[in-house]
């Protein structure tokens, strides 16, 4: 199997929907996928996902299957933190963001909520993680623990796309991969429409995850979008 995952389009937040660059990207996003084709299509409920991923179904004619578990508002409610009067990822707060590279909390690996300051967090990262493993379950892979290894239930070759977000992303993706998630969090990014891929290859009746490609933007390129990452000029 071929897992895609895709966030959504540049947004509007309030209310949730697509920029017209938004609308622009998912259209590019489309063909790429519709070039490798896809055979299953999720969305996170909230509009910006699914607008992002309609120009996919509409070539493909394929139905999208709705997943609120994926909707970034719960995320924002649970992985969040309030610092001056301020609300803001925990990824991206100065001060946890030198609590997630301490020595001491890294060792502590998956067990990362433990610490006294991040405990709140828990119910959080434990939401994702359990949906997540149901999804993959249902897909034909059944994740052994925090190992980072599946073992397969059912072969799939499938190609599955999920449309969804960049908070919610990181959690549901260093899930995936069984990477901690401060470590996962504060390393990586997710541009909009962002491609990542990831291998579900089956080898003695188990697979582990391998990430062929990460938030991938060539498909912006090609249409002649900007490539800016989030509208920040970086290159």
């Amino acid at each position: 199997m071929l897992f895609f995952y895709i966030r959504h389009g540049d947004p509007i937040y309030d209310p949730d929907s697509l920029t017209e660059l938004g609308k622009k990207q998912a259209d590019a996003v489309s063909k790429r996928l519709a070039l490798y084709g896809i055979d299953k299509i999720y969305a996170s409920s909230s509009n910006r996902a699914i607008q992002t991923a309609k120009p996919t179904c509409d070539l493909l004619k394929k139905d999208m299957e709705i997943l609120d578990f994926a909707n970034e508002i719960h995320a924002w409610n649970e992985l969040t933190v309030v610092r001056d009067g301020r609300k803001r990822w925990l990824f991206d707060d100065p001060g946890m963001k030198e609590l997630f590279t301490d020595e001491s909390l890294l060792a502590s690996g998956h067990k990362w909520y433990e610490h006294p300051e991040l405990t709140e967090y828990k119910n959080g990262i434990e939401r994702i993680s359990e949906n997540t493993v149901e999804l993959f379950k249902s897909l034909g892979y059944e994740r052994i623990d925090k190992t980072g290894k599946y073992k397969v239930l059912k072969h799939n070759d499938d190609r599955v796309a999920l449309f969804a977000h960049a908070g919610f992303g990181l959690g549901f993706l260093s899930e995936v991969l069984c990477i901690p998630y401060p470590v996962f969090a504060i390393h990586f990014g997710i541009c909009h429409t962002g491609m990542t891929v990831i291998e579900f290859k089956e080898e003695n009746g188990f697979a582990i995850p391998k990430v062929l490609t990460l938030s991938s933007d060539s498909h912006l390129y090609r249409e002649g979008l900007p490539t800016k990452y989030n509208n920040v000029v970086y290159f």
